[in-house]
C-alpha cells in the first residue's frame, strides 16, 4: 500500500547519506520515526532491526510474515520480533514493495550464486559486521534474516525466489515508527552481480523525527 508522510526533512533530528556499500548502526528511540530514501533509485537496503536494550530480541521475518499474512512490506505492516512483540510499524511508504525472503549477499552466496571468483567482492554481511565489530554489544551470531528494503524478489509458481529489476525509483522513501527502542543495522548493499540495484550500488539517506 502506497502512503505519504507528512513529515518535513528540515525537522528531523538526524540526516544523513550512507553511501553505496557501507554499514549504518544508529539507536532509534521508541515513539521516533526512521526514513529510507532511496536517492537515486533501485538501491537494496538490507535491515536488521534488535531490541536496544536487549540485542538477543530481533526482527523475526517468520512472525512478521504470519502476522500480517503476506510475504512483502508496504504502509501498515508491523515488524514483528522473536518474541513475538511489535518492533516498529511502517507508517509510510512511496515504494509500495519490500522484500523479507531474500536474506543478505556474502561471500558464500556470491560464489554459488555468479562464480567462483566472485567469493572476495564485498557483501552486505561484510558490511553487518564491520558495524557490530565497531560497536561491540554484538558479534556474528547475532546476524540474522534481514528486511531488504526496496528489493524486488518475487515468488515463483514453483515456490522459487528469483532476484528481478526493482521497483523502487529516485525519490521513493520508506518509514518506520520505533514502537520499542531499536538499534538499526543497515547495508547499503554493494552487489554488482544482480539487477536488484540495477548493477550500479548508489547512496541512500536516513533521517530520524523526534517522537
Amino acid at each position: 500500500m502506497l502512503k505519504e508522510s507528512p513529515l518535513d526533512p528540515a525537522a528531523a533530528i538526524h540526516d544523513e547519506v550512507v553511501p553505496a556499500g557501507q554499514p549504518w548502526l544508529y539507536e532509534v528511540k521508541a515513539g521516533q520515526t526512521l526514513r529510507i530514501a532511496d536517492l537515486e533509485g533501485n538501491q537494496a537496503v538490507d535491515t536488521l532491526f534488535y531490541n536496544a536494550r536487549d540485542p538477543s530480541e530481533r526482527y523475526s521475518a517468520v512472525d512478521t510474515i504470519r502476522a500480517q499474512g503476506a510475504l512483502y512490506l508496504s504502509a501498515g505492516t508491523r515488524l514483528m520480533s522473536t518474541e513475538n512483540r511489535v518492533m516498529g510499524e511502517i507508517v509510510a511508504d512511496t515504494c509500495g514493495r519490500h522484500d523479507t525472503l531474500g536474506g543478505a549477499c556474502a561471500a558464500e552466496s556470491n560464489q554459488i550464486r555468479y562464480a567462483l571468483e566472485k567469493r572476495y567482492m564485498h557483501s552486505c554481511r561484510d558490511s553487518f559486521l564491520l558495524a557490530i565489530s565497531r560497536d561491540g554489544r554484538m558479534d556474528k551470531r547475532d546476524l540474522t534474516h534481514n528486511i531488504n528494503f526496496f528489493m524486488n524478489v518475487p515468488v515463483t509458481p514453483a515456490g522459487g525466489l528469483t532476484f528481478e529489476d526493482g521497483v523502487s525509483a529516485p525519490g521513493k522513501y520508506v518509514e518506520i515508527r520505533a514502537e520499542m527502542d531499536l538499534l538499526v543495522l543497515v547495508s547499503n548493499c554493494p552487489q554488482l552481480n544482480n539487477p536488484c540495484n540495477a548493477y550500479n550500488p548508489t547512496p541512500v539517506r536516513m533521517l530520524v523525527w523526534a517522537a
